[in-house]
């Protein structure tokens, strides 16, 4: 039997990058899979409509989220995984940020996430059983130069699914976090060469991660293969900054 047959699963972010990875990965261990995302057209296309719906889901919004997860419990019947993944970057140094990148940052990573972890963690008490993945970052390990906004959203991340799982182990739902380090997408490759050699410079495994590699991770705890983990913490960085 396939890891997630039978199961339905949430991600938000999903129609491009780790999420698109993350839904397609699921897809293919027989879950039916509703994505969130503020253009959902290209999960559509890349998923099928036999196994996925695709809804647009602005994840600072307590009502979007709550309209995602009613969406995959009226069209497949129950909410068991949940993957938050939605988020953005506004770079800068501290010195040049605006509040308002500041406010955009934390909004869509940790409100997000507390939106998703809060809402889906409800429908999986009800059930008696559930897992949420949350998508960190390396930066929330570390911080990175010119992410003040984005590190400190990918710290709070941690505390905030250690916290949860804590709250809601006893009612049979795990909530665990992921910290990708330098994945491989179209927003990464388009660094600056000297950028990109200088992170390549602090892996071990001396390349880039690619986001089925990640994807592969959230299937892991999204299963039963990982039936007695909650409240960790799992790096896919190739080894950098252990």
């Amino acid at each position: 039997m396939s890891l997630l047959e039978g199961r339905v699963a949430v991600v938000t972010g999903g129609a491009q990058g780790i999420g698109l990875a993350i839904a397609a990965a699921f897809v293919r261990e027989g879950a039916r899979v509703v994505v969130g995302d503020l253009d959902p057209g290209t999960a559509r296309e890349t998923l099928g409509s036999e196994v996925a719906r695709a809804v647009r889901c602005d994840v600072t919004s307590a009502a979007d989220v709550s309209a995602l997860l009613d969406a995959a419990r009226t069209e497949f019947g129950s909410v068991d995984v949940m993957v938050n993944n939605a988020g953005i970057t506004r770079d800068a140094t501290m010195r040049k940020m605006s509040e308002e990148d500041f406010d955009q940052v934390i909004s869509v990573h940790l409100k997000g996430t507390w939106h998703g972890t809060r809402l889906a963690s409800a429908i999986m008490r009800e059930q008696q059983r559930g897992s949420i993945v949350n998508i960190s970052s390396l930066s929330g390990k570390v911080g990175m130069a010119g992410q003040t906004n984005y590190s400190a959203a990918k710290a709070g991340i941690i505390g905030l699914t250690k916290a949860a799982a804590k709250e809601t182990a006893r009612y049979g739902v795990r909530v665990n976090a992921i910290q990708p380090g330098l994945i491989r997408s179209p927003m990464t490759t388009a660094m600056p060469q000297h950028v990109w050699d200088q992170k390549m410079a602090e892996i071990p495994m001396t390349r880039a991660g690619e986001p089925e590699e990640v994807a592969n991770v959230a299937l892991f705890l999204a299963s039963d293969l990982s039936s007695y983990m909650t409240g960790t913490t799992l790096e896919v960085t190739g080894g950098r900054f252990m």
